[in-house]
């Protein structure tokens, strides 16, 4: 009898229940003669998620724009084996239904090295709001701020005088 599972490289015999080569690493692909079983989306993403980095708490390493961009973010983490999950960033008044607003990328602490790695510079950390602006930027806001206060404190004073 054929084995269910082979190793595409080394063509090693495998388990059913296994999904990565004992020696090479690889995933597994079905042997010959084999009944191929229906499986679904979620078993086909399963499959591909590698058990080493499926591990520990979860934490943050990408934040994405919106809806699109983070399932973008995921399919590329996906496809190297790292799970992922897209959750919307706090604080921001969208409501949950709609694809617009910024969502954060939370994988495992197992696969933060691998999942920084594979996103590299492509995705921009999340920064503070006063950080989004140079500092002449913010230094010209609050001076228009106080020359405004003023000017309509002035305004209100004047009257009384």
């Amino acid at each position: 009898m054929t084995a269910a599972l082979v190793c595409p490289v080394c063509e090693a015999a495998h388990e059913s229940h296994e999904r990565f080569c004992r020696h090479c690493g690889v995933p597994l692909v079905q042997g010959a003669g084999a009944p191929v079983p229906r499986r679904g989306r979620l078993a086909d993403q399963a499959r591909k998620i590698h058990p080493s980095y499926a591990e520990g708490p979860l934490v943050r390493v990408a934040t994405a724009r919106h809806q699109a961009e983070a399932e973008m973010i995921q399919n590329l983490l996906l496809e190297n084996g790292v799970p992922s999950l897209a959750r919307r960033s706090g604080g921001f008044d969208v409501p949950d239904f709609l694809a617009a607003g910024p969502r954060d990328i939370v994988v495992p602490a197992s696969g933060e090295d691998a999942a920084r790695e594979l996103l590299g510079d492509r995705v921009e950390p999340s920064r503070l709001p006063a950080q989004r602006y140079p500092t002449w930027v913010r230094a010209l806001a609050v001076t228009l701020s106080v020359l405004t206060l003023a000017a309509f404190a002035g305004s209100v004073l004047l009257p009384l005088a």
